[in-house]
């Protein structure tokens, strides 16, 4: 397997829309990535394609066949790329959406007593299994995530999971530290004492780093928006086990058996993630030697877990002669700075300098940057930190080391 190299990457961001520029803007460094990656150019063309084409699907006639044809073949790609042996996927109005919709159904359908999570959850799965473990009458329990490295482990899981445990969450990556989880190992923590736990992974932000394989999880659901994986707005994408898709859910009076979805779907939607999966296969094939496509989405992954690393230690601890987060006076970082859990992410605070202000800098120096506040996004794992607010800096395999080097250099001038 090869690295991605400077013609290789000027390859992939070629694929990109508004890579280097802001159509609102003009030139900028992209480094919100979290909030929502860059689009690909293939998924731009196929949003417009479809959306003007009239027909539905169900209809008897080609143009209908047609449109049914390209969903199946967007749900093969979907479960290629997950990985995903057996159970449905489909789309839904956003990711968040679709994580309210499998835990209800999880809680709901469900007996037992408990539902498991942790602390360092993005608030849809924490907000939806307060909902509905409230109206199942079950217990609500949130393991404590670590503060010191933005991570909840296995052991942790472990420690507090019953046999009464009737559905379990997993962040796969949080959006605030930047810190990947351990799936496989904490759903086998959770199946060692409650083996008939409904498991279902937010994986929204893992999705765009690669290397998702549900086969090697032993979950029941897995949800991404793929908006944060190169494809657009306006739809998010799950996938249920058969066993949960089993349980009664929202349906239509004499809907199929095993239908998820309500109402005609845009088959637009699910043509553009077949782009997503092709770019991957692409990507697979130009750093391995792979021919099997599944065997190119998992290179790609790799591929861009080993170049995201490489930007974000340049992003710690320097590039040429710029010095690091980490060598700058009374900068802190979220997670540490040494973190092997870090994916393509970096937050940090700067003493004396409002996170705000600190992003407004940035951005008038061309480099495009988030706050995160101590809110109901974010107060979960700054509050314990002791942080109002942080500066949130995501990047992707399509980012360079001269962006992280303007970067640096932009909060060399911001700190004085």
């Amino acid at each position: 397997m090869t690295a991605i190299t400077p013609d290789l990457l000027e390859d992939i961001r070629s694929r990109f829309a508004h890579v280097e520029d802001c159509p609102f803007t003009g030139p900028r460094v992209f480094f919100e990535n979290a909030g929502g990656a860059l689009t690909l150019k293939s998924v731009v063309e196929t949003s417009a394609r479809f959306a003007a084409i009239p027909d539905n699907q169900g209809r008897d006639n080609a143009a209908s066949a047609a449109l049914g044809e390209i969903i199946a073949k967007a749900r093969e790609d979907a479960a290629l790329f997950l990985n995903a042996p057996g159970g449905k996927v489909f789309v839904g109005e956003s990711g968040t959406e679709l994580l309210f919709r499998l835990i209800a159904d999880a809680c709901l359908g469900s007996a037992g007593g408990t539902v498991l999570g942790s602390t360092v959850e993005h608030p849809a799965s924490r907000s939806a299994c307060a909902r509905w473990a409230d109206v199942s009458g079950k217990r609500h329990v949130l393991i404590a995530h670590d503060d010191a490295t933005g991570t909840v482990s296995a052991e942790s899981y472990a420690a507090e999971v019953t046999e009464d445990v009737a559905v379990a969450t997993i962040l796969h990556t949080s959006p605030v530290t930047g810190m990947g989880m351990d799936v496989p190992a904490i759903a086998a923590a959770i199946r060692a004492k409650a083996p008939e736990a409904l498991i279902i992974v937010d994986g929204i932000q893992h999705a765009c780093h690669g290397g998702i394989d549900i086969a090697a999880c032993d979950i029941d659901g897995y949800v991404i928006s793929p908006y944060k994986v190169f494809s657009r707005h306006g739809y998010g994408l799950a996938w249920a086990s058969d066993r949960l898709t089993a349980l009664r859910h929202d349906a239509l009076i004499g809907a199929p058996e095993g239908s998820w979805e309500l109402g005609t779907r845009d088959t637009g939607a699910y043509a553009t993630f077949s782009d997503v999966v092709e770019y991957f296969e692409w990507l697979g094939g130009e750093v391995s030697d792979a021919t099997e496509p599944r065997a190119r989405i998992e290179a790609a992954g790799r591929a861009i877990h080993e170049h995201e690393a490489r930007l974000t230690q340049a992003m710690l601890h320097g590039t040429g002669n710029l010095p690091g987060l980490a060598e700058m006076p009374g900068v802190g970082v979220v997670g540490g700075i040494d973190n092997p859990a870090r994916e393509g992410l970096v937050s940090f605070w700067a003493d004396g300098h409002a996170s705000a202000e600190l992003v407004r800098a940035l951005a008038d120096q061309g480099i495009r940057v988030h706050t995160r506040k101590a809110d109901h996004y974010s107060g979960n794992v700054l509050t314990p930190l002791g942080k109002s607010d942080c500066v949130r800096v995501s990047l992707c395999h399509y980012n360079t080391e001269a962006e992280v080097a303007a970067f640096l250099s932009a909060m060399q001038r911001i700190l004085g």
